[in-house]
């Protein structure tokens, strides 16, 4: 579909790259010519996924182990990652969510879900744009988002709150630092479904007929998600600031996704709470 070097000579971070999409956009990435930077909190995750990219398709690829949670680690991060050269791309893909219901919610709860997911995204779009404008070079943020962004997501509320923030920055950056050199841009991915992001969205009991909703009969294929980041980060995309591109064979134009948990009984959610409480 693309030229074999689209991203030749582009310096990539991808948060959160070390399994599910992160890895998926990351693979793709390295195949295009990029040479790639990702990080994750478990170390072992991101070696050998890693090791996986470069026995694969060859290239650079730098395993760097950093809570995004943490402003000062990011800091420590980007420090690293710029004594070699300066990166061209964020991707910020890191993010947690789960179901529940929201009066139940702890604040521990809900800050598990913000910190990485808004927190975290913010601490490394202003590391790197504070670098990028300092040193006159251009660059890239692009934020994986969702649907929830447009037609909120009842259960997810942290998640649609963090998710709907990204957005207001990616927008008010588009403006703000889009003179210096610096695009932002963002997708909003529907259902791609990833053994993570299954597990804490789709437990067991939950209506399973949801992908055959969808007006095109099918959930994504990570390769139709990892193409689209490719060419929003790429200079054919060039043009494109402050945006939002949704990727979901037009399934928010039906439902918001979370409309089957409203018929959930009291036991069912004790029974998802307990067992989240026995991982």
């Amino acid at each position: 579909m693309f030229e074999k070097g689209l991203l030749k000579n582009k310096r990539i971070l991808v948060t959160g790259g070390g399994s599910g999409l992160g890895a998926a956009m990351g693979r793709r990435f390295l195949e295009l010519g990029a040479e790639l930077v990702l990080c994750g909190r478990r170390r072992e995750v991101l070696e050998r996924t890693a090791n996986e990219m470069r026995a694969a398709c060859g290239g650079s690829v730098t395993a760097l182990p950093c809570d995004i949670r943490d402003g000062a680690a990011v800091e420590s991060m980007m420090d690293e990652i710029w004594r070699e050269a300066p990166l061209d791309v964020l991707v910020n893909n890191a993010a947690a969510t789960f179901i529940a219901q929201t009066e139940q919610l702890s604040f521990r709860a809900a800050d598990a879900i913000l910190a990485p997911t808004l927190h975290g995204a913010l601490y490394c779009t202003i590391a790197a744009g504070r670098r990028w404008i300092e040193g006159k070079h251009a660059g890239v943020v692009l934020s994986i988002l969702s649907t929830s962004t447009i037609t909120g997501r009842a259960f997810t509320v942290p998640s649609a709150m963090a998710k709907s923030a990204v957005l207001a920055m990616t927008r008010s950056l588009a403006v703000e630092w889009g003179p210096k050199g610096v695009r932002t841009v963002a997708i909003a991915p529907g259902s791609f479904p990833t053994p993570g992001a299954s597990g804490q969205l789709r437990p067991e009991g939950r209506d399973q007929g949801w992908a055959a909703r969808n007006p095109l009969g099918r959930v994504g294929a990570t390769s139709e998600l990892a193409d689209l980041a490719s060419f929003l980060i790429s200079d054919a995309g060039a043009y494109i600031n402050g945006e939002m591109v949704v990727q979901d064979g037009g399934a928010h134009l039906r439902s918001s996704g979370a409309e089957d948990l409203l018929q959930w009984s009291d036991a069912q959610w004790e029974q998802l709470r307990a067992s989240r409480g026995k991982r």
